[in-house]
């Protein structure tokens, strides 16, 4: 029942909202007593808290499932890009990081420090593979632009309320991510790429 209300929470919050989704609507929705989510569950903040770790794992375990296709670089990253608009496709206008942040910011400060981690070990994969295939760069300084790039897209999604903003501005931080770091190989398969997917 528990993992039941976290993955119901979890799919309100994203389409709704973390501030606009009370106890009595995940209720209503599955069907059960709020009485049945608080013996789990002593507050909201708490579920909160499991629902945001749900949702990281599952985003993650998206990614590593991507990266296992074996695309190149920057196919790469554009699917992963693609992945995450389909994932909230249904949410309301209102970015569900941007409210997390707003609302709940201890939460998110939680959340924030798991996914720079991850998104590190991932941007420097992407590029030491990039650089491999000869998409990017050999002369790249890593580091910075691992570091460039999650301080641009993270500062995107905190401060961009519309959710579809966010992903129109993600995309062209993609795209000057991108091109920063391509060779002439990699600027034709950044077109192709673009050509492939919008907003």
């Amino acid at each position: 029942m528990k993992d039941k209300i976290i993955s119901k929470a979890s799919d309100l919050f994203l389409k709704l909202g973390f501030k606009s989704v009370t106890m009595d609507d995940i209720a209503g929705e599955m069907c059960i007593s709020k009485k049945t989510i608080y013996k789990y569950f002593c507050n909201k903040e708490v579920l909160i808290e499991e629902s945001t770790a749900t949702v990281h794992k599952q985003v993650h375990d998206l990614i590593d499932t991507i990266v296992a296709k074996d695309y190149n670089s920057i196919q790469e990253n554009f699917e992963i890009r693609e992945m995450f608009r389909d994932m909230f496709k249904n949410n309301i206008d209102t970015s569900p990081i941007y409210q997390l942040k707003k609302h709940y910011p201890e939460i998110y400060q939680t959340v924030l420090t798991k996914e720079i981690d991850q998104c590190t070990q991932y941007f420097r994969a992407n590029i030491e593979k990039g650089i491999r295939e000869g998409f990017y760069r050999k002369d790249l300084n890593i580091d910075v632009y691992v570091k460039f790039y999650y301080t641009l897209v993270f500062h995107i999604n905190e401060t961009t309320i519309s959710e579809r903003e966010a992903q129109k501005m993600e995309l062209e931080a993609l795209e000057y991510h991108t091109r920063a770091m391509a060779t002439e190989k990699g600027i034709q398969e950044l077109e192709k790429q673009l050509k492939k997917f919008t907003i």
